[in-house]
């Protein structure tokens, strides 16, 4: 496969939660177009893969808000600015150029920045292995952790391990076109799931029909046959044990943070968090900002609306940063017609 060709840009931002997406709003603002890079397969990180139907009560002008809903506002306010999103991969190099642009790389693809934002959160959000002998071997071919490509499922016997959204929706997604598989079986350890209402009420009416099968218990062990993995085997509740015949097996137990490469970037460090001037947000390194969960400062708080405000002012410095003679004047969304340009709001 060739190698896809570097990306120039005048700012990056690594994460795509709600911190990073207001990052991008605020560059938007400044005139910066953004690449952002996320390991998740969708935006929204910690409020989409933790709490998507959860309350969040402290955002402000909104009395109650889900992380799904509050996701989905702030992808609608950064769309003016079209920012490039690539999910599923994850940064593992970062390097100072020449010219004093930094490159960035994910297994997938290389850019070339001249600013970078760091939004990471608590760290990457990697899928919660799961711990059975022999089984990691099938990693990628007949073991996954995000749903497949409809041709590894389409005709296929399917397992699905978990009880919370991503696996329930997995579940029903895998008996639908374009996946279809030949029989769907939800593996999880008690009968009692956690997911939205319209996905438990449509996984109801697949198992009535006989599209999804249902199995409390735990995977204990595998069967297989030369190279292939066969089965799974299952202890439920009352102490029996169950063979379940497999052509794959979709791990979906949650997600858990890990720091990862950035703790090898040579970035100041304070207890596993990056040290930041809280004027600005940068780094121990020039062009480099961090901002939300991932940062650490006198009178730090982590909280999203405390992302917000520091996500500001980082796109304030950067915009000085990258444009030294700049006037610096501030501007108002209410009455600034550049800012309202951008925004692509047509003067009355």
């Amino acid at each position: 496969m060739p190698q896809a060709a570097i990306i120039a840009t005048d700012a990056l931002v690594i994460g795509a939660g709600p911190v990073g997406l207001f990052q991008v709003f605020q560059l938007g603002l400044q005139g910066i177009q953004t690449q952002v890079v996320d390991v998740l397969d969708q935006a929204g990180g910690q409020c989409i893969e933790l709490y998507p139907d959860k309350p969040i009560y402290d955002i402000p002008a909104l009395p109650y808000s889900t992380g799904r809903d509050l996701t989905q506002r702030l992808l609608d306010q950064v769309a003016p600015f079209k920012p490039t999103f690539h999910f599923k991969q994850q940064v593992s190099q970062l390097l100072r150029q020449p010219d004093g642009r930094w490159q960035v790389s994910t297994p997938q693809q290389q850019f070339l920045t001249r600013t970078l934002f760091i939004a990471a959160g608590v760290g990457a959000f990697v899928p919660k292995e799961l711990k059975v002998e022999g089984l990691a071997a099938f990693t990628g071919s007949q073991l996954f952790y995000r749903l497949p490509n409809p041709e590894q499922i389409k005709g296929r016997n399917m397992v699905v391990l978990g009880g919370e959204d991503a696996a329930v929706d997995n579940a029903i997604a895998m008996t639908e076109s374009p996946h279809q598989a030949v029989s769907v079986t939800l593996v999880h350890r008690r009968d009692v799931l956690q997911a939205s209402p319209q996905a438990l009420e449509k996984l109801t009416q697949l198992r009535v029909s006989g599209h999804i099968k249902f199995v409390a218990g735990q995977i204990t062990g595998i069967e297989t046959r030369g190279d292939r993995l066969t089965a799974i085997v299952v202890s439920t509740p009352d102490n029996l044990t169950l063979n379940l015949p497999l052509d794959a097996l979709l791990v979906n137990q949650g997600i858990s943070p890990k720091l990862g490469p950035i703790a090898q970037w040579g970035l100041a460090m304070e207890r596993k968090q990056l040290s930041v001037d809280p004027a600005s947000f940068a780094t121990s390194e020039a062009g480099i900002y961090a901002v939300g969960d991932i940062n650490s400062y006198p009178g730090k708080k982590k909280l999203i609306v405390c992302g917000f405000h520091e996500a500001t002012l980082a796109a304030f410095a950067a915009a000085s940063y990258l444009n030294p003679q700049a006037s610096g004047v501030l501007q108002y969304t209410t009455s600034s017609a550049l800012l309202q340009q951008r925004l692509g709001i047509k003067p009355v």
